[in-house]
C-alpha cells in the first residue's frame, strides 16, 4: 500500500501543482462554461478526458508510444488555445458544439497523457510494480482533476449567480486570460 499512496499522492500534486499551470489551465478552460447545475455534462467532459490521458499515459510508460518531449510541451497549451477559443465562440443551445467538446475532451487528453507520462516514468525508473503505481497515479491524477473542477464551478457560482455578472462576460473574460496566457506559453515552446 506504501507505493500505491506514494504513486496516488504524486498523481494528486502532480495536477494541482501550481508550478504545472498548464494542466490547471485546461481543465479550468474545459469547465468553466458551465455551474454546479450542469454536473452531467462536467462529468462526461472530464471522462472524456480521463479515457484519453490514462490511454496515452499506459501506452507511453509501457514504452509502446514515444513523441520527443519538446512536440508534447508545445502542443499542450495548443489545446488549451482551441479550449478557450471554442469557449469564446460557445452556443450553448447547439448540439455539434456539445459533441465536438466531448471529442475535443478526449483528442485533448492524449496529448495531456503524453505530458503526464514524462514525470510518471522518470518517477518509475525500473520499477516492476508499474500496474499498481500507474493506476495510483491516473486515481491521484483524477482527484486533483475534480478538486479544480469543483474550484471552478464554485467560483463561476459565485461570480455568475452571486454577484451577477453576466454567464457570457464571465467566459469571455477569464478564456480570454487563459487564450493570451496559452498563446505565451506556445510560442516559449516552440519546437523548432
Amino acid at each position: 500500500m506504501g507505493d500505491f499512496g506514494f504513486y496516488l499522492r504524486e498523481g494528486f500534486y502532480h495536477i494541482t501543482d501550481w508550478k504545472g499551470y498548464d494542466h490547471i489551465l485546461f481543465v479550468m478552460a474545459l469547465c468553466l462554461p458551465y455551474f454546479l447545475k450542469d454536473w452531467k455534462q462536467v462529468l462526461i467532459l472530464i471522462t472524456a478526458f480521463t479515457i484519453g490521458h490514462s490511454v496515452t499515459l499506459a501506452l507511453s510508460v509501457f514504452n509502446k508510444i514515444l513523441i520527443p518531449s519538446t512536440w508534447i510541451e508545445f502542443l499542450i497549451p495548443i489545446t488549451i488555445i482551441i479550449t478557450a477559443l471554442e469557449n469564446l465562440f460557445r452556443n450553448n443551445t447547439q448540439p455539434k458544439h456539445v459533441r465536438f467538446r466531448y471529442v475535443a475532451a478526449l483528442v485533448f487528453g492524449l496529448i495531456h497523457g503524453l505530458g503526464f507520462s514524462n514525470y510518471l516514468r522518470s518517477m518509475m525508473g525500473k520499477s516492476e510494480n508499474i500496474i499498481t503505481q500507474l493506476l495510483a497515479f491516473n486515481i491521484g491524477l483524477e482527484l486533483g482533476q475534480l478538486l479544480i473542477v469543483l474550484a471552478v464551478l464554485m467560483v463561476s457560482f459565485i461570480f455568475v449567480r452571486l454577484l451577477n455578472i453576466k454567464q457570457r462576460e464571465w467566459t469571455v473574460f477569464i478564456s480570454g486570460g487563459i487564450f493570451g496566457i496559452s498563446f505565451i506559453m506556445a510560442l516559449e515552446r516552440l519546437p523548432f
